[in-house]
């Protein structure tokens, strides 16, 4: 990623901003603000009423932070369905531990 100063001002307004990706819930939401705000990006969330996407929240960057903000919001998405994956396996293989048949 291009690295850029800290506490860079951007002259974007509301019409700038640029959907990046839809949540669920506004706490998922606001989760993801919280990362890309922690990231440098300045972003805001606001519930969808498109009827295609109602019920949804919205998270919204600038323009010129959107490929950035996707690769952050994308990669903490995986690492959430890897973390998942992970706990899930417990439920499956069941988290007994296992008999030693060959203890002396």
């Amino acid at each position: 990623m291009p690295k850029r100063k800290k506490n860079k001002k951007t002259s974007s307004n509301l019409e700038e901003l640029i959907v990046i990706a839809l949540a669920d819930s506004l706490d998922e939401a606001k989760e993801f603000e919280s990362l890309l705000q922690n990231n440098d990006i300045p972003s805001m969330v606001k519930k969808q009423t498109d009827v295609n996407t109602a019920g949804k929240i919205a998270i919204m960057v600038p323009e010129e932070y959107a490929d950035e903000a996707q690769v952050i919001i994308e990669s903490q998405s995986s690492f959430d369905d890897i973390y998942e994956m992970t706990t899930d396996d417990e439920d499956e293989f069941g988290i007994e531990p296992i008999d030693d048949e060959f203890e002396n």
